[in-house]
Order: C-alpha cells, then structure tokens, then sequence
C-alpha cells in the first residue's frame, strides 16, 4: 500500500496506508460527513479496540463496538448505524473472502468485477462503490483492466470529484470546492422546478 494523505492527519494516514480494511472503514464513514474526519475514523477506532481485522470487528460484542464508535469524539455523525453498517461488511468479508479485505480487488477479474464486489456490500451503493475503485486506481495500484470505466466520472484522469483524488491538502480543497458548486447547482436545478 502506498503512503496516503486522505484525513491530513501522519498518524490517521499512517494507518490507512498500513491497512486495507481500515482504508474501506474509511470509504464506509464517508458519508454526511467531512471527508478527512472519516478517513480518520480508522485511527480511532485502532485506539480504542486496538488493531482492527475484519474476524474482530465481525465478532466484536455489538454494545461495545458501538460505544468505541460513540466515543468521544464520534467516528460518525452516526456512530451507532455506522457501528453496526461496519460490522455487516466485516462479516460479509469474513464469510465471503475468509476475512481477507484485499481479496474484493486482488482476485476479481477485472474493474467492473471490483466495483461489482464492493457494491455488494452492506450499506454500499453506486456511488461509494465507484469512489472506492477510482481510489484503488488512482493511489493503490491497481491495474485490473476496465477500472476507470468502472469508477465511472471518479476514475478520470486529473478529476478533483472525490476522496480518490485527494493527495494533499489543495486537492482537498478542490474536491471540497467541487462538492459544494455539485450541491449548489442541485438546490438551483430544484428551486428552478418549483
């Protein structure tokens, strides 16, 4: 895994960078909620349980797992759903590829076959699934034929849509710039129908 500097923060990052289930808890938090603070969930979450491995979080006593997301701080502006939503996908990693995360991307047969895999998910959609394969693409080498096709507009080359494209801080900004014109052209497109 390379070096990665999605939560702007050395150590939330370095954890990120060491582990691949702690980089797709950080696409599952990344939702309603600031980019860089769910890609740091991970590290919290390390602190509080210690190492996090898909058999542990999977079999992890529901109250207290989601106590560790409750905090404080929260991991999530919805620590208890984000608890259990997290536990789901470990346990479906667990059952379908022995625990092992990288298995989702390592063995599929193509770009389309990781964004299938990672769409199944519990919790995951479209849009999350895409954002996560641009992300494997773009900052984590993978190769697998067909990935930009699948990652949709987030795997363009030099894009500023999403955390995929996020290495410093400036790209943060810009993808946040990008977000928030995304957002007011929709509010404008439905105040235009009213």
């Amino acid at each position: 895994m390379p070096t990665l500097t999605l939560a702007q923060d050395p150590d939330a990052d370095a954890v990120l960078s060491a582990n691949p289930l702690a980089l797709l808890i950080g696409m599952q938090l990344d939702q309603q909620f600031p980019m860089e603070r769910a890609f740091a969930g991970p590290a919290l979450l390390t602190e509080r349980i210690g190492e996090i491995t898909t058999e542990k979080i999977a079999g992890y006593d529901h109250d207290e797992l989601v106590a560790a997301f409750t905090g404080p701080p929260a991991l999530h502006r919805y620590p208890k759903s984000m608890a259990e939503r997290t536990q789901a996908v470990c346990r479906v990693i667990v059952e379908d590829y022995d625990g092992d995360v990288t298995r989702i991307w390592t063995e599929a047969a193509d770009g389309e076959d990781v964004f299938r895999r990672l769409n199944a998910l519990p919790g995951w959609g479209t849009q999350k699934a895409q954002i996560f394969t641009a992300l494997l693409g773009k900052q984590c080498g993978l190769e697998l034929e067909g990935w930009r096709d699948a990652a949709g507009s987030y795997g363009d080359e030099g894009s500023r849509r999403s955390i995929a494209d996020v290495v410093d801080a400036a790209t943060l900004a810009e993808v946040r710039d990008f977000k928030q014109a995304q957002k007011r052209a929709a509010k404008e497109a439905k105040a235009a129908k009213a």
